[in-house]
């Protein structure tokens, strides 16, 4: 019977482990591109619990891809019942982003949402590239 009891206490463990390595793991995040912005060589992993609060962590380069035209770029994140977090740009360079976003009210976040965008002023609509959308 302690045997028994000790091998499921080490399958349990053993198990919970392989969830903690996969959510460490670096995933590729595909280029985001839109009319003067691109987001490139990103990746991104879901933080375990007790690490970063258990958010959602993004990494890549912002690049304004029309460097003449005057205008900003920004990426917008945001995770499972909250608003937009926007992450501005440099106008004409690209940037190194690296950025966790998470739920403080949660130990885990279990969805984020990710697009590119370039600023176009007040007068006209900003343009985005399409929503990226991950589940852990």
């Amino acid at each position: 019977m302690r045997n028994l009891t000790t091998a499921a206490i080490a399958t349990a463990l053993f198990v919970g482990g392989m969830g903690t390595a996969f959510a460490g793991a670096w995933h590729r995040v595909p280029e985001l591109r839109t009319d003067g912005a691109a987001f490139v060589g990103g990746s991104y992993k879901w933080e375990s619990r007790g690490r970063n609060h258990g958010g959602f962590h993004i990494r890549g380069s912002l690049s304004d891809t029309a460097k003449s035209d005057g205008h900003n770029i920004y990426a917008l994140t945001k995770v499972e019942g909250y608003s937009w977090n926007r992450f501005n740009g440099k106008q004409g360079r690209a940037v190194p982003f690296n950025k966790v976003v998470y739920d403080g009210a949660a130990r885990l976040t279990k969805e984020a949402w990710v697009r590119m965008c370039r600023d176009r002023g007040s007068i006209h609509p900003d343009n985005c590239s399409v929503t990226k959308h991950y589940k852990r």
